[in-house]
């Protein structure tokens, strides 16, 4: 590794490229060179031309005011990604149904919802489908928990004010305060549940793919409340994190040391 702990062999331009991406994505807003540069430590003209040969690819865009964005490019290969990553958790999938007996799902942000990726069904003729490509909110799912659990306070109050808290059941939480401190519960115990919120008379437990503060993903099991309330949460929970990160080791989904991240008033 290199003295700022990048691999040797890297090639810069591509570094500073790759940093100014990843700098647009965190910044979840059209921000301008000046912020870009200072963010990625690059010099204003560096960080100028590079910008200029991504919007030229489409990687990145420009608006009316100067200010750029991720470009149409990166939402094509964020579904290739979305599509591969659906794959690579089959098998992954298949080994919590056998912990668990129950249906594993895997989920993703879309937007200010989540979307199932792909889906392992349970073995019992009576089971539990949450359709690969439906959308459902992310406050009263269990995948969606822990997707929430990982933003930042403003960012999880951007989902909120755009989305709502809408009530699904009678359980659904509808008050910012309530989900807030039961996402509290998510961060400091590593798992979320669903108990009934979505869907009356389903269970879901649901854990994080990722490192915190750069989940990518989560991995859940769900199933009829009757038969998940005899699941022991206190050996299933850590046998589905060890298998959640496992699936991201086999999918690169680390946080490297110097990621950048731009505070939401920059």
């Amino acid at each position: 590794m290199g003295g700022n702990g990048r691999p040797a062999h890297a090639v810069q331009s591509v570094d500073r490229a790759l940093d100014l991406l990843e700098a647009l994505a965190e910044a979840d807003r059209p921000v301008g060179v000046s912020e870009l540069a200072t963010a990625t430590s690059l010099p204003f003209g560096t960080a100028h031309r590079l910008l200029r040969s991504l919007v030229a690819r489409g990687y990145a865009r420009q608006d009316s005011d100067r200010k750029y964005a991720p470009g149409a490019v990166l939402f094509r290969l964020g579904s290739v990604a979305q599509r591969s990553m659906g794959r690579s958790a089959r098998p992954y999938l298949a080994r919590l149904v056998e912990l668990s007996g129950e249906t594993a799902n895997l989920a993703v942000r879309d937007g200010d919802q989540v979307v199932y990726l792909a889906q392992a069904p349970s073995p019992h003729a009576l089971r539990m489908f949450a359709e690969v490509g439906r959308h459902v909110h992310a406050h009263c799912t269990a995948v969606g928990k822990v997707l929430l659990a990982d933003l930042s306070a403003d960012e999880r109050d951007g989902v909120v004010g755009r989305a709502g808290l809408p009530r699904r059941t009678d359980t659904t939480i509808t008050r910012p305060e309530v989900l807030g401190r039961e996402l509290e519960r998510v961060r400091s115990g590593g798992f979320a549940l669903d108990n009934g919120e979505e869907e009356p008379g389903v269970r879901c437990v649901a854990v994080p793919v990722g490192e915190p503060g750069a989940v990518i993903a989560s991995l859940s099991v769900s199933g009829p409340t009757e038969r998940m309330q005899r699941v022991d949460l206190g050996s299933l929970v850590p046998r589905m994190r060890r298998v959640a990160d496992e699936f991201a080791a086999a999918f690169g989904a680390c946080r490297p040391a110097d990621a950048v991240r731009l505070s939401p008033g920059d």
